[in-house]
Parts: C-alpha cells; structure tokens; sequence
C-alpha cells in the first residue's frame, strides 16, 4: 500500500492521540485482563461444575490480537485488519470471561444468571471466529480481498457463523440425564420450536464454517501464484499461520490431544500478519516453511518406521522388548539422513519450482562448463545463476580477465556484490540484482550461492589464466618482433653502413696503391680500425642474443664470474648445489639475466656490504636465491623495469619470482623454475 495518498495522511497522523487509537489501546489493555480474570475465575470453580479443558485457542487470541493490532492501529489507523485482530481478541476475552462466569454462578446457585451469560459467551464466540477466522485471512496482508469473488466465501462464512449463533442461542438445554454437570443450566431465550432441527442445523453450521475456514486460507494461496516477490514474501507468514492452525483446529475437533497445538498457532497468527503489513524481515519465509515441512515429515516417516520395526522386532524376538527398542531405534536412525535430504529436495521443489534443487543446478553448470572454453563458460554461468536466484540479473566481474565484465539481465544500480574467492585468492565478484517474479527467493538463493559460488570462481580463475596465458603470448610475440627489430637496425645502421664503408676504403686504397703508396697504407690502417670496431658490434648483438659465457663456462661458472666483476665494493658470495651442465637454454639465460638484474640492483639501490646468490638445482626444478643486507624495500614499493623484467622471465617458462624485504632487513629475490626429470634421472 506504500505509495498511496492514505499513507501520506497515515504517516502524518502518527503519534496524535486520535480516538481510534484511544479505542484500540482500551481494547488491548481491556482483553488480557478480561483473559486473566477467567483464569481467576476458573480457579474458583468446584470441580464438579469445571469442564475438562478450560483453556481454548480463545484464550490465547485474547492475550495477543488486541494488542498487536493496536500496534498496527497506531502506524496505520486506516487498516481494517488491525481493527479486526482488536474486535476479534476483544470479542474471544469477553467469550472466555462469560463462559467462566457462567458455570461459576451455576455452582453458587445462581441458574438463572448463568443461563443468561450463555448468551455473551456465544456472541463473543461468533464475533472472534467471524473476525479472526475468516475475514482476516481474506484481507491479508493488504486490508483487500483478492477478486470480488471472494465475497462469496464471506457470505458464506458470515451466514454459517450466525447460523450456529443462532442455534447455540436459542437451543433447549439436554435432559438431565446424561448432563455434564450436576445441574442443568436453563436457557431464557430457548425455542422449542427448533429443538427437531437443531442436530441440522449443527452439521450445516459447522461444514459451512469449515469450509470459509478452508476458502479463506485458500485465497492466500491464491494471492501467492500471481503476486510480485514482496507480496508473496509477505503472503507467506499469514499463510503459514492460517494454515497450521486450521489443520491442527480441525485435528482437535478428532482427538483433544492436539487442542495446545491449536492455542500455540492461534497466538502466532497475530505477529505473522504483524510482519506482512510492516514488510519487516519477511525474508526468512521460505526457510521457515521449508523446515517446518521437512521436520514434520521427518517426524512422521521416522516415527512410522521406529514403532514399525519395534512392532516386527517385538513379534520376531518375542520376549526381548529391549532388543526390539534398539533394532527400531538403529532402523529408524538409518532413514534419518536420506530422508531429510529427500524431503528437502522435495520442499524446495514445491517452493522454488524446477530450479529448486541447488544440486541439479550445480550439474547443469558443470556440463555447461565442459562444452565451452572459459569465456563460453562464463557465460554459462551467469545464465544458471540467474535462472537458480530467479532474480532479473546476474553478472560476474573477473579481475584481470577476458571478458571482464559477463551480465544475464539487468542487475540494477545496487545490486548485491558477492565476492568470488579461488583457494584464498579474490578472482572476482558475482553481482546479483533484484528478485524477479518467484517465490520466495531469498533464503533459497543463499543455498544456491553457497552451493554454485565455488564453481563460478573456479571458471573465473580459468576466464584469468586464459588472459594471462594470452598477455603472455602477446608478450612473447611483441619481445620477439622488438628483438628482430633492434638486431634489423643494428644490422642495416650499423654493421652494414660500416662494412660499405670498409668497401669504398678497400676500393679508394687499390687505386692509391700505385701513385701514392702511403695514402694506402693510411687508407688501410682506417680499415683495420673499423674492422676491429666491427667486430666488437658482432659481439655485442652475438651477446644481445646469449651471453658468450654461458657457451664458455657454463652456467655455474659464469654466475661467479658475474659476482665477482658486477658489484665492486660488495662482497658477492656465490653457491651452488647440483647439476646444472644440463638445463635447456633458455633456463639459462633466464637465470643468468635475472641475477644480472638482481646484482646491478644491489649495487645501484641496495646500499649493501655483502649479498649471497644461490643456485640449487632440485629434482623437479631450479631455484635462485639473490640476498643482501641493504636498506631493504621501502614500505610502499613500485616494480619498475627491473622487478618487472626478472618476473616475465620466470613467468615465461613457467616459474615464479617473488621479491620480498623489510626496511632495513635487506632485500631476497627468490626464483623458481619448473623442469622436467630427464628420463636417466627418472630411473636413479
């Protein structure tokens, strides 16, 4: 009702001491004393003039109605249920009170007043289950019927309720004989007219009240298939209570057994209509339902098998009554688990429809994602989230994949963030939008998340190894053709423009050989010179593409010979442990290059007195450790060029570098690459 021009006015009324507020506040203070006094009252009553049961759902609809719907009075003055939960509570306490009353007066001796508050007793009787029973339900959680075709089940309520008003007033009262009590009370209002009739009248009464109990539960339910997720989520509290007390009401009519769990639902009722209107926390609906379905099916079944196979146990083992209990309550223990797992798919099914076991959704994600690579996996399941939340949008945000960013729908301007979490590492978050036409989405869609999230982020994290993997080809790729460029510009600028140039002093010295012998002897002494020159410039790009020590002293080797000659001033300690006469080539240069990095690093930063390189070959990989107790990393460090360097390399052939230090507590740089065993060390 939010929205409406009676709001408005409601909301500025709210705290005036207005007479229906006035009214409503005497009424629930009036009923629980009114309760409590025939609490006193029957306390007071011989034996022989009290009935077996004293206390009736009546008694606690007076003790709750009123004064919840005095509380929806004071926040909505204009809402008819609020006044019908007071009428209704009132009319139950004036009931109960008048019929304490009246067996009270009976046993004083006092016939002819008992036989008048008969009379009070009945009317509050019919008022409260007219109210409370019938039109309450078919007013929640709106103060509207659904159609005005539910005017018939109010008719039809009302007529059955006077009906039985009608006949309960004006009966004859029994014979003596057979009397409940030791006197009969007189009814002043008796018509022996209507005495042939009255068994008639009985049954067309209570069938006709029944069923409006029945039709207006009903149109709850009918309310729910066609609502939006707020209303069905408020729908789902009165219904539930109605419900529950109609069965266990009509229970108690068979067997008195089940009269408390009929007092117990009757003093719920009120607060679950309380929550519809207010729209307060009504999302735990379906959770609530869910388990009350499932734990009186567990109930049920499990208590069936155990004095079923108590029964067989006792017949088979005649004369072992204990070990007839154990076998039943073992048997019993056994369906337990498989039967509350069953039982839950059921419920959910019935709540949420085909999409209501997170089981078979998490099964279609799984074969969605084996048909697809990880974008199309993606995909796939933004669209199963979606369909499993029934919310109007899903979508799903990668950090540092391709595609970035997958929606199924719209999931609006606030849309609730699910972060994705792959073994302790955040790869992204879910976003998921508002509820779509379902019931109940909520307490479900927690069950969904908590079963399909898992799969999300591990198809997240493949969404950003495939980018990475990709940035790493490009990588590769662009280094490669850079590389080709540099040596292409060394080549032609360089090296080529020197050696034509080292053509026409060859050609300019034959022709100044025979006329001007010393022109070409210095025509050739500029040759040998630029010859000299190029042959450093072949060496710098042969040592552009490998470094020469490598080929000449292997990699151990040329690590110390780096250590010695690249940090003068430091004293570089160099170790190594295992083979390392055959690791693949491009290993080595990997580790040869990031130890370059590392020493230039300490000299140029570090501020060190002494580092440490290590090479330690393992069985299944090559570890470098590069330390030195320098100043340390600052608190807030930027890679640059360097760090950035030595982890692409690693990074290319699969290995990890990790730069680690504290101020003051020297730098650690510590690689590690993966290798493969070499068959003849396999079989060692």
């Amino acid at each position: 009702m939010s929205g409406r021009p009676t709001d408005d006015i409601e909301k500025a009324d709210l705290g005036k001491a207005t007479p229906a507020r006035l009214v409503a506040m005497i009424m629930a203070a009036v009923s629980p004393v009114l309760g409590v006094a025939s609490w006193l009252v029957w306390a007071g009553v011989p034996d022989a003039w009290k009935p077996a049961l004293t206390a009736s759902p009546q008694s606690a609809v007076a003790l709750t109605f009123p004064a919840v719907g005095a509380f929806l009075i004071v926040h909505r003055p204009r809402l008819n249920m609020a006044w019908l939960m007071c009428v209704g509570g009132f009319a139950a306490a004036v009931s109960d009170l008048s019929d304490a009353l009246m067996l009270r007066a009976a046993a004083s001796g006092d016939l002819a007043l008992a036989g008048w508050m008969r009379l009070p007793a009945n009317v509050g009787w019919a008022v409260c289950g007219l109210t409370l029973t019938m039109l309450l339900p078919l007013y929640s959680p709106d103060g509207r019927l659904p159609s005005p075709r539910w005017r018939a089940a109010l008719l039809l309520g009302w007529a059955s309720i006077t009906l039985t008003l009608v006949r309960n007033t004006f009966k004859e009262p029994p014979p003596a004989a057979g009397y409940l009590f030791p006197e009969v009370i007189p009814n002043p209002l008796a018509v022996p007219a209507l005495t042939p009739y009255l068994d008639t009248l009985a049954a067309v009464g209570w069938t006709g009240i029944y069923l409006a109990m029945a039709l207006a539960a009903l149109s709850l339910a009918v309310r729910l298939r066609g609502a939006d997720p707020v209303l069905r989520r408020q729908i789902g509290w009165p219904l539930l209570a109605f419900t529950g007390y109609i069965i266990f009401l009509v229970v108690a009519a068979f067997t008195q057994k089940f009269l408390w769990a009929a007092i117990v639902w009757a003093a719920v009722i009120p607060f679950a209509v309380a929550f519809s209107v207010m729209r307060y926390r009504l999302y735990g609906i379906d959770t609530v339902i869910s388990r009350a379905f499932v734990a009186a099916g567990v109930v049920a079944v499990v208590s069936a098998v155990y004095f079923g196979a108590g029964a067989l146990s006792s017949l088979v083992v005649s004369g072992y009554g204990q070990v007839a209990g154990v076998a039943a309550a073992l048997f019993a223990g056994a369906f337990f688990q498989p039967l509350r797992r069953l039982l839950q798919r059921v419920v959910d099914r019935m709540l949420y429809g085909s999409v209501g076991d997170p089981a078979l959704l998490a099964e279609r994600l799984t074969q969605a994602v084996r048909r697809g690579d990880p974008a199309n996996a993606l995909t796939a399941v933004v669209g199963v989230l979606r369909d499993g939340l029934a919310v109007e949008g899903v979508a799903v945000e990668v950090a540092d994949g391709e595609p970035r960013y997958v929606e199924s729908g719209r999931v609006g301007d606030s849309p609730r963030e699910v972060p994705l979490v792959w073994h302790g590492e955040r790869v992204g978050r879910l976003l998921v939008g508002p509820p779509g036409p379902r019931r109940f989405p909520a307490a479900h869609n927690e069950r969904v998340l908590t079963t399909l999230t898992p799969y999300a982020a591990d198809v997240a994290h493949a969404v950003r190894m495939a980018a990475d993997l990709q940035r790493s080809r490009e990588r590769i790729l662009t280094t490669r053709e850079e590389e080709r460029r540099r040596l292409r510009r060394d080549l032609h600028d360089g090296l080529g423009q020197t050696l034509s140039a080292m053509a026409m002093t060859i050609n300019m010295a034959r022709l100044s050989l025979a006329d001007s012998p010393d022109t070409a002897d210095e025509l050739l002494r500029e040759l040998h010179t630029g010859m000299a020159a190029v042959t450093g410039d072949i060496r710098e790009l042969v040592y552009g593409l490998r470094p020469p020590a490598l080929d000449d002293l292997g990699l151990a080797r040329a690590v110390r010979d780096l250590a010695e000659r690249s940090s003068p001033g430091i004293a570089v300690e160099a170790e190594v442990e295992g083979d390392l006469s055959r690791l693949p080539a491009a290993v080595e240069v990997a580790v040869y290059r990031i130890v370059q990095e590392a020493l230039t690093n300490i000299r140029k930063h570090a501020a060190a007195s002494s580092a440490r390189v290590v090479l330690q070959r393992e069985r299944s990989g090559l570890r470098v450790l590069v330390s030195d107790d320098g100043k340390g990393l600052p608190e807030s460090v930027r890679s640059g060029v360097g760090l950035g360097s030595m982890r692409e390399r690693a990074a290319e052939l699969g290995g990890i570098c990790v730069v680690s230090g504290e101020p003051g507590g020297g730098t650690r740089v510590e690689v590690m690459f993966p290798l493969l065993t070499a068959p003849s060390e396999a079989l060692a």
